[in-house]
């Protein structure tokens, strides 16, 4: 019997099981997609909110502001990029000024949100040179920050499998049953597996996994937001995380560079199926025209991609948290939308004690949490890349031009738990094909590499597992020729 099973490993699944080995516990989490960082948490603005944005007296507000704190602690234990960067909430309109600046600061003081000011207009402009004329304050937060969202959710979930907890991906939960001991069967496409215990971070699937076990009924919408990256050589156009006044559709669209140098712009909200993460002519349009609300001039014709992603709206407006009342030992994580990136470190430090302490669970005295950095070949100077050639010359061989990803790289990101069985899997983890070809050049070389380490057939290989092959047939066959 497992004693704890984690459905979901995306931000929170992966926060979660981590924090779980921390104790003397076998931990198991299970995936319906082929990887983690499959659901919300690969396509978001990945931003380190300060706090001010959620009603205090939440958990958003409470598990926000201590997230952010926590992402130091983060950033050294797993060695993850954490630039505090700053953002700038925008007053357009003196008439406002009190609901879209005033309020929101005192919201921010009530939460406990630290070194928020007040700025006018010529401040702004020093700080931010492309920002429309008609600005006229705006609300700066310093705690704020950027993170690159794969690379949490990737240290996350590989410290946790560096401390024992296991995976199983390609996995659909189909329902439960309670045994008269009080253990769970979680029942899946792939067999059934007993646990003492289920944590449910199930993304925009949670509320159903919840309402299969009790009558406390939760319901999710899938909320829809579109994007554009844009290429690295616009990096300088803004500094800060740029937010418009929020609505209660959300924050607005927002304008931020990233950690790896290009600038992301969006999102807009609107209420889709889900599952659905297509973009569209007239969503992209709405982004493009609203960001132009925020600043001057945006390079548009530099966008190297765009993309959607989706966010669990609960209809109560928080996050829920913790054992269900009339489930015993089926604890919740749902509706965790934006500020969900933020809050994933403190979430999962409270739920892991409430679920060991269930469970009576002693320390686990051997915990490491330490995740070494890959190795990053290009953050090296001149005379570390020799040195490293000279020891491993797959590091010599470059695959990803754009990003500068070589072949040693990826074939560390294909061997350490979990790992990359797929070019996703490898874009993620190294950013082979983040760049301004998306992949056009270095993919094949990629299926290469991945046929070769993984020992598999090259028509087995896909974008990001299930249906997305990506090779039918040789040439000539595909031809008809003999």
């Amino acid at each position: 019997m497992i004693d704890v099973v984690v459905i979901g490993a995306g931000i929170v699944g992966a926060s979660v099981a981590r924090e779980l080995t921390k104790f003397d516990l076998d931990v198991l989490v299970v995936e319906r997609a082929s990887d983690v960082c499959e659901g919300a948490t690969k396509a978001n603005s990945a931003i380190v909110h300060s706090g001010f944005d959620a009603k205090p007296g939440t958990l958003k507000a409470k598990y926000n502001v201590l997230g952010n704190k926590l992402y130091d602690k983060v950033e050294e234990e797993l060695n993850i990029k954490l630039i505090r960067n700053g953002s700038l909430n925008l007053c357009f309109d003196d008439s406002n000024r009190k609901e879209v600046i005033d309020d929101l600061y005192q919201q921010g003081i009530d939460n406990g949100v630290e070194g928020m000011r007040i700025i006018g207009r010529e401040e702004i402009v020093e700080m931010e040179p492309n920002i429309q004329d008609n600005v006229v304050a705006a609300l700066y937060c310093p705690t704020a920050g950027i993170i690159d969202s794969f690379e949490v959710n990737i240290a996350f979930a590989e410290n946790a499998a560096h401390n024992g907890a296991k995976f199983k991906f390609d996995t659909t939960v189909k329902g439960f049953n309670k045994l008269e001991d009080g253990s769970w069967i979680v029942k899946t496409d792939r067999g059934d597996i007993q646990t003492r215990a289920v944590v449910n971070c199930a993304g925009i699937h949670s509320d159903e996994l919840n309402n299969l076990v009790s009558e406390n009924k939760l319901k999710i919408t899938a909320r829809r937001g579109e994007y554009y990256l844009l290429d690295k050589k616009e990096k300088d156009f803004v500094r800060h995380t740029i937010f418009q006044p929020p609505t209660k559709a959300g924050k607005g669209v927002l304008i931020a560079p990233t950690v790896s140098d290009n600038i992301i712009i969006g999102p807009n909200a609107h209420e889709v199926d889900k599952d659905d993460t297509t973009t569209s002519r007239a969503g992209l349009e709405e982004v493009a025209l609203k960001v132009g609300f925020s600043v001057k001039n945006a390079p548009m014709r530099s966008t190297i991609t765009t993309f959607s992603g989706l966010r669990a709206t609960s209809d109560n407006g928080d996050f829920t948290i913790g054992e269900a009342a009339d489930a015993p030992l089926f604890f919740n994580c749902v509706g965790i939308e934006s500020p969900g990136l933020t809050s994933a470190p403190a979430i999962a430090v409270d739920l892991a004690d409430e679920i060991a302490g269930k469970l009576e669970a002693t320390v686990n005295p051997d915990f490491d949490p330490i995740r070494p950095r890959p190795i990053v070949f290009m953050e090296l100077n001149d005379e570390e890349k020799d040195e490293l050639i000279k020891k491993d010359p797959t590091y010599g061989h470059m695959v990803c031009r754009c990003e500068f990803i070589t072949e040693g790289e990826i074939i560390a990101a294909m061997n350490r738990e979990p790992v990359a069985k797929n070019l996703d899997g490898i874009k993620r983890r190294t950013r082979a094909g983040s760049g301004r070809c998306q992949a056009g050049f270095c993919m094949t070389r990629q299926i290469e590499l991945l046929q070769k380490e993984h020992l598999v057939s090259p028509f087995s290989i896909s974008k990001f597992g299930k249906k997305s092959t990506l090779l039918v047939s040789n040439n000539k066959d595909g031809f008809g020729e003999a």
